[in-house]
């Protein structure tokens, strides 16, 4: 296939010929890479941005957690429908529109002189985000034509994602540390521009002429129920959910519901629902779930200890946050190679499995807890996320055919989301009750969190700190201990749901 400056006839008579591979599969993989390496690390630098961002805008409470959960609310809301929509219209062009969008929407955030100026430069961030990572697993599907190649690619693929998300709070460290926060949101521009040139030119097009127009009553409700549903689990995870929390949840329960039964009804619905009756399918999206739940949380929960407990600047703290990301690259590439020798089923119970031996081994660390020991930790669970999401989503991937592959991508890539927001939401909760339990007799300000401790003792409270410490290290071994066995069920979930021999390979 020639490239993207062809003219629109021989573009079109292209686009509707088989796909024949070529050496440039592996480019159009690294540009791929490229645009999913911005996504995954908005996900998690503005972590470390937020203090000094706070300072600048002066936003209010609410508004600050609009600034750091809108992003990942319109990113999942609009995943199934921008699956659906590259289907139907092309995936290269969805691909290089959220492209675009991104680019844009990061002008916006890094000029905002107002919160909501960056709220909504969070929105936008959150609508190209949704547009780049489904298009980009549906292209590897379609780029990809054999089943051992393919899987090499998407261990590549999920690398870069593990390690964007795991390497956020470094680079954000070091950009805000030295220009500010709005840098964070500046490094985006040059790639962006480089991306959507090699993209244009190196990316062939792929989209279904069968399909009907898209069902846009499907489409709102699946954007009304994924965000009501992250948005009620994550709330009332937090602990003292109010009316509207529990409200907003039953609401996204049941649009979900509404939009199950009408995907039954269709020819051709946005998500084939019935893709779930695949055990094996069903098991993979839970993997992503939990893989991500668990990295999340740790990375979250690590740069807080690192940060306050050890008093390690941003910069230092994401410095020693590497160790996940060297892993999750290391348990990626790995995963194809071990999968044709283990199996799915073993390999994905294995990286689950990874995943639980390290909340055990920060559970039974001594206290206070070392840092080498939490380098083992990151280790663990990196390469347990890597082996098992890697897995997991060539199975996804292999579920369904060419043309529906942004079905495929839609379902990873939500999983991937609904994951990250809900191990922060659920396991950080539960680090913070029992951290509020051992603060019991301290101001409201310290019992509140670790990071009301630090404010005080710079007044002048040092002893406040050092029970702060203490109290923190406590409740990190108590979650720990909720985390591995959180795990452990799904894993032998997983184990019972995959098929003895199962292989992940077109036609399954």
């Amino acid at each position: 296939m020639k490239r993207g400056t062809m003219g629109r006839a021989t573009q079109q008579a292209a686009a509707d010929a088989p796909w024949q591979p070529g050496r440039e599969r592996w480019a159009m993989l690294a540009v791929l890479c490229a645009s999913l390496l911005l996504v995954a690390l908005d996900a998690t630098i503005l972590n470390v941005a937020l203090p000094s961002l706070i300072d600048d805008l002066q936003p209010s409470a609410i508004e600050q957690l609009w600034i750091i959960d809108i992003y990942g609310l319109v990113l999942g809301g609009l995943l199934v429908t921008t699956g659906a929509v590259s289907d139907r219209y092309g995936r290269k062009r969805l691909f290089l529109g959220g492209i675009v969008i991104f680019g844009l929407a990061s002008v916006v955030a890094a000029t905002a002189s107002s919160t909501w100026q960056l709220i909504g430069g969070r929105v936008l961030l959150g609508v190209g985000g949704a547009m780049v990572m489904p298009s980009t697993l549906s292209l590897i599907r379609n780029i990809f034509t054999n089943a051992r190649e393919r899987a090499r690619a998407i261990g590549i693929w999920a690398a870069v994602a593990g390690a964007g998300a795991a390497l956020g709070p470094l680079i954000g460290g070091v950009l805000v540390e030295e220009y500010g926060w709005a840098a964070a949101f500046w490094l985006n521009v040059p790639v962006v521009i480089a991306t959507f040139v090699a993209g244009l030119w190196l990316l062939p097009e792929f989209k279904d002429a069968g399909h009907a127009p898209l069902d846009v009553p499907s489409a709102l409700l699946s954007v009304v129920g994924v965000v009501g549903l992250a948005w009620g689990i994550k709330h009332i995870a937090k602990g003292s959910p109010g009316v509207v929390d529990i409200v907003v949840l039953a609401v996204g329960v049941l649009v979900l519901v509404v939009f199950a039964r009408r995907q039954l009804g269709l020819p051709d619905p946005l998500l084939d629902v019935r893709l779930f009756r695949n055990r094996a399918f069903t098991a993979a999206a839970l993997v992503i779930l939990m893989a991500m739940l668990a990295i999340g949380a740790a990375l979250f929960l690590m740069s807080l200890w690192l940060q306050y407990v050890h008093g390690y600047s941003p910069s230092q703290a994401g410095l020693r946050t590497l160790p996940a990301a060297l892993a999750v690259l290391s348990g990626s590439l790995l995963a194809p190679v071990l999968m044709d020798r283990l199996g799915v089923r073993a390999l994905m119970t294995l990286g689950l499995g990874g995943v639980v031996a390290g909340f055990l081994v920060l559970a039974l660390s001594p206290e206070p807890t070392s840092y080498g020991y939490v380098a083992v930790v990151l280790v663990l669970l990196g390469l347990g996320d890597g082996l098992a999401i890697t897995t997991a989503s060539s199975v996804l991937v292999s579920a369904v055919p060419a043309a529906r592959a942004g079905q495929a991508g839609a379902v990873s890539e939500t999983s991937y989301e609904l994951g990250v927001g809900l191990g922060v939401a659920l396991l950080g909760s539960i680090h913070g009750a029992v951290y509020a339990d051992h603060m019991v007799g301290q101001p409201a300000q310290a019992r509140e969190s670790i990071g009301g401790a630090f404010e005080l003792a710079q007044g002048g409270g040092g002893q406040i700190l050092e029970v702060a410490r203490i109290a923190f290290d406590d409740a990190l071994t108590t979650t720990a201990f909720v985390s591995a066995g959180i795990v452990a069920v799904v894993t032998v979930l997983v184990a019972w749901l995959v098929p003895r021999g199962f292989t992940a390979t077109a036609g399954h």
